[in-house]
Parts: structure tokens; C-alpha cells; sequence
């Protein structure tokens, strides 16, 4: 049996408002092997990003992680105090967040914000850093890696910030790699050169990640097993071939036939009627079911659990597509 290196169980993430108290991330549970890339893809708001940074311990006030663990290798890293989760963050685990321009430090230097990574985590001196900060910055495709490890964010292109932010998260080797929408703000080429790296460097180091998008072609190239999320909830997890092919879930099934489809040309695109409702309005029961044209009276008075449909394939829903 494949013992998974992240086991997150029952995670819930609260945040405190003016309205009152909302959970973001609502008790969802999920594992990803070793070297298993596991796309998690949703709406905007779904909580796909809360839960990233849940995982990575870098939830601010007015939030708080509420309950739930997460495993690391077998170790519960919610559990760990400040000074210990420091030591794993950057270096056991690590993140390549959103957007680069606001995520790297605009005063210093590439080259010194890989430097202050490196030293940390792997315990070298000044000069081996900065050739291990060069030979990373020559491992994402930066030209003239010397030289930009002088440069500031700045001078870079998006996609050369980009790239940065992949050789710092993999600097000192991780386990777990967390992206956070990579892609999000660079243009196609851009993206499908971004994409191929990091594939390409995890079959290298043989690391295990979760790639966080609301793209779902990106989720359908890169990613070995899906889980959709909807209202800060797990809708579906399922591998990437069965959950295109067979959506169990309205919800899936809904945003799969709303993508454009190449040489189909359409009129009208498929839409989700309605919108996803405020944390604070969430309705009694399924969250998904003022949207739903599946939906029954059990769905508006009970939540559906996170059922086994087939092996490894998981549906929470009381009138699944069939």
C-alpha cells in the first residue's frame, strides 16, 4: 500500500468578520502519494488558495486554522510551534505563489532573496549559496543566470519573475511543492513554458504537488488525480482521466461543459446559473443546491458527505450524474 506523504484530515479554516465568524475551508479531507500531482481547481472564492496557505502555516489575522491536521511525512505540522514550522516551510515544503511582483521583496536582490532561503534550510556559507542560487536560476531558464542574480524583481520580465519564484520555492529541494495559480498572469507561451518546467522538474527530483487553478485545461495536462471545490467544500476528487470523462458531480459536470471546445463554434457558451453565495448566506444543506438542477429536498436540509463512488473516485452529493 502507497503511504501518502501529505494527509490532510478535516481541515477547517475561520475567519472572523463584521457579520461574524465564516469557515472559508470547510472540513475537507484529501492525501497526495509521492510524486503525485494533485490539481485542485474551483471558482474564484471556493477557498482553493485558504487552503494552500493553511498547509504552509501563513493563515494572518482575522484568520485562524480551527481544527483539522496535516500530515507532512507523518508529522502533523499544525501541531508544530513557530520555531519548528520555520525550519519546514521553504524547505521540507514550499510555495510558488500567485503573483511574484507582490510575493518577492521589490529592495532586495534575487540573488539575496535565494541566499537568505539557502542559508537557512541547507546550512551553507555565503559563496556556496550563491552558486547554489545560480545553478537554480539556471535550472528554470533564466539566461545569464549570474547576472540576474544581481538584478532586482524590478528588471525582470513576468515570466522571468516567475521562473525566479519556481528556483526559490525548489531551492532547497522540497518534498511537497504547493503552486498557487503560477500562471495566472502571463500570457500563453509564457504559461505552457512554465507549465513544461515544472513538470519537467518534478520528474526530475521526484516531488509531490498540489497545483492550485481555475483552469481547467491547465488541470487537465498537468495533473494526475482533481479535486473540485466549491464553497470552501470538496465537491469531487477523482483521477484527472475519470473526472473529465465521467463527472459524477453537477457541479464538475457544469463547469466541464462550460469550457469553449476547440473548432465547436457556439452561439452561447454553457453557464452556471446564480453565483456562488457570500460565506455568510451559505444555504442549509448542500451548498451547491440553489444552483442545481439535480437538486431534492434532502439536498436543502442535509450536507452531503465525501462518498466513494468507485475506487478513487470520491462524489459528495445525494443525486450524483450517472
Amino acid at each position: 500500500m502507497v503511504e501518502p506523504i501529505v494527509k490532510v484530515e478535516n481541515l477547517e479554516t475561520t475567519f472572523q468578520t463584521r457579520l461574524g465568524p465564516f469557515r472559508a475551508v470547510n472540513n475537507i479531507s484529501y492525501e497526495i502519494n509521492k510524486g503525485e500531482t494533485l490539481g485542485v481547481v474551483g471558482e474564484s472564492g471556493c477557498g482553493k488558495s485558504v487552503t494552500s496557505f493553511s498547509l504552509m502555516r501563513l493563515i494572518e489575522n482575522p484568520g485562524k486554522v480551527t481544527n483539522g491536521k496535516v500530515f507532512l511525512n507523518g508529522r502533523d505540522i499544525l501541531s508544530l510551534n513557530e520555531h519548528e514550522i520555520e525550519s519546514v516551510r521553504g524547505g521540507e515544503m514550499a510555495m510558488i505563489f500567485q503573483e511574484p511582483m507582490t510575493a518577492l521583496n521589490p529592495v532586495l536582490t534575487i540573488g539575496r532573496q535565494l541566499d537568505e532561503q539557502i542559508m537557512r534550510h541547507m546550512k551553507l556559507n555565503q559563496n556556496d549559496s550563491k552558486d547554489r542560487a545560480i545553478e537554480m536560476l539556471s535550472l528554470v531558464g533564466i539566461p545569464s543566470p549570474a547576472e540576474r542574480y544581481q538584478s532586482y524583481p524590478h528588471q525582470l520580465s513576468g515570466g522571468m519573475r516567475q521562473r525566479a519564484m519556481i528556483a526559490m520555492a525548489l531551492s532547497c529541494n522540497p518534498k511537497f511543492l504547493i503552486a498557487d495559480e503560477p500562471t495566472t498572469a502571463l500570457d500563453v507561451t509564457i504559461q505552457a513554458q512554465i507549465l513544461e518546467l515544472i513538470q519537467g522538474l518534478q520528474e526530475k527530483l521526484n516531488m509531490t504537488v498540489q497545483f492550485i487553478t481555475h483552469d481547467l485545461g491547465v488541470i487537465s495536462e498537468i495533473s494526475d488525480r482533481v479535486m473540485v471545490m466549491y464553497a470552501g467544500q470538496t465537491c469531487e476528487i477523482a483521477s484527472a482521466q475519470d473526472l473529465f470523462l465521467n463527472p459524477r458531480h453537477p457541479y464538475t459536470a457544469a463547469l466541464i461543459s462550460s469550457r469553449p471546445k476547440l473548432g465547436n463554434r457556439v452561439e452561447k457558451l454553457n453557464t452556471i446559473e446564480g453565483s456562488v453565495p457570500a460565506p455568510h448566506e451559505l444555504p442549509k444543506g448542500c451548498a451547491f443546491q440553489n444552483r442545481c438542477h439535480r437538486a431534492k429536498e434532502e439536498c436543502k436540509m442535509h450536507q452531503p458527505p465525501l462518498t466513494t463512488f468507485k475506487q478513487g473516485h470520491q462524489v459528495a452529493c445525494f443525486n450524483p450524474v450517472t
